[in-house]
């Protein structure tokens, strides 16, 4: 396989694990009544995240990731946080006006607590994602970094995409549209942060 052929390849699985709906799709939606360019930030605090681990698994970190203490322990510090997001954007909405940036984190820190607080996001990177990095590896450092690139602009572009359609659904449709969309992606963030809570009790329960 060329390495053109490669990224290609790449950028088809990144997008895949990109359109799949999760808390970083909320927080876009969520943020995007507040700003169109929401989700942009919300990219790169994830990239702040999601570099180093990258750099980290070049390096063969991969199998410290996967074990059972670090899974958990990622997923109920997750899970609580997810929920903290959820409940704070929740209690934004009462005012019935869509203030929620006083309320809520940052982008960029949402999209940093987004990326270190999912267990799923960990895991992928331990395991498709590292093998994704090795065969990058093989065509040279300079494919190794596109490939690190390409991955995280299909995330930016993304969920740059989706806070501009909330912003500008928000403002077609008015303040009503806003409290439904957030009070919507509040809820996925509850319950997203409950599905990790339970996962990781459960983890260390059968361990």
């Amino acid at each position: 396989m060329s390495a053109a052929m490669f990224l290609l390849q790449a950028v088809l699985i990144s997008l895949s694990g990109a359109f799949s709906p999760g808390p970083m799709t909320a927080a876009a939606i969520g943020k995007g009544n507040e700003s169109p360019h929401a989700g942009a930030l919300i990219a790169i605090g994830h990239g702040i995240v999601e570099f180093p681990l990258m750099i980290g698994i070049f390096f063969g970190i991969a199998s410290f990731l996967t074990g059972a203490m670090v899974k958990t322990g990622i997923a109920l510090v997750g899970g609580i946080m997810l929920i903290g997001m959820g409940v704070a954007l929740l209690r934004s909405m009462k005012s019935g006006e869509m203030k929620g940036g006083a309320h809520t984190a940052s982008p960029v820190v949402a999209g940093i607590l987004l990326a270190a607080g999912n267990p799923y996001f960990i895991i992928w990177w331990a395991t498709v994602g590292a093998a994704l990095i090795v065969s990058a590896a093989e065509y040279g450092l300079s494919i190794c970094i596109a490939f690190m690139f390409c991955h995280w602009m299909c995330d930016f572009v993304w969920y740059y995409l989706l806070s501009i359609l909330s912003f500008r659904g928000g403002r077609s449709f008015g303040i009503r549209f806003q409290q439904v969309a957030s009070g919507i992606c509040a809820v996925f963030l509850i319950i997203f942060g409950a599905k990790f809570i339970y996962e990781g009790i459960m983890a260390v329960y059968h361990a």
